[in-house]
Parts: C-alpha cells; structure tokens; sequence
C-alpha cells in the first residue's frame, strides 16, 4: 500500500515538475493574455505543492499512531487484488 503511495506522489511530483518546466519555457512569450496563464499556474502549482506536502505528513502520521490498521488495510487490499488476478 505504500508504494502505491509512493508512486502516486511521485506521479504527482512529475506532472507538477513537468508544468514548471512549462512555465519556465514561455517565460519568454509575451501577451497578456500568456502572462495571465502562466500567473494562475504557477499559483496553482504552488497550492498544489503544499497540499501534497501536508497529505503526505497527514498520511505518515496516521500510519505511525495506527501501525497494525495500516497493516491490516495493506493486506486486505492485496488479498483483495490477488484474488481478482486469480479470477479467470
């Protein structure tokens, strides 16, 4: 269950990276109306990050107060997956 997690928010990670980038690239284009949009996304990018920052302590912490249901949860769901890939 964690690495999913983990590949969520390295999924994440890479499409904000990859609207910086973006951003970055038509830092050179002019008109009103680029600058508006590059504007909004890079506040967007911003909200965006910080949220994934809190989630991602909200989650660690809730996993360290509750180890065992973190556990149980993580197996049901493979066990849940596992009989699904069993199914034919």
């Amino acid at each position: 269950m964690e690495a999913a997690g983990d590949k969520l928010l390295k999924e994440l990670r890479d499409v904000m990276d990859a609207a910086e980038d973006l951003v970055k690239a038509t830092a050179s284009e002019g008109g009103e109306r680029v600058r508006e949009i590059r504007g909004r996304t890079e506040a967007a990018l911003e909200k965006a990050r910080k949220g994934l920052q809190e989630a991602g302590g909200e989650l660690q912490e809730r996993i360290r107060a509750q180890p065992l249901a973190a556990v149980g949860i993580a197996a049901a769901a493979g066990l849940v997956v596992g009989i699904l890939l069993a199914r034919k």
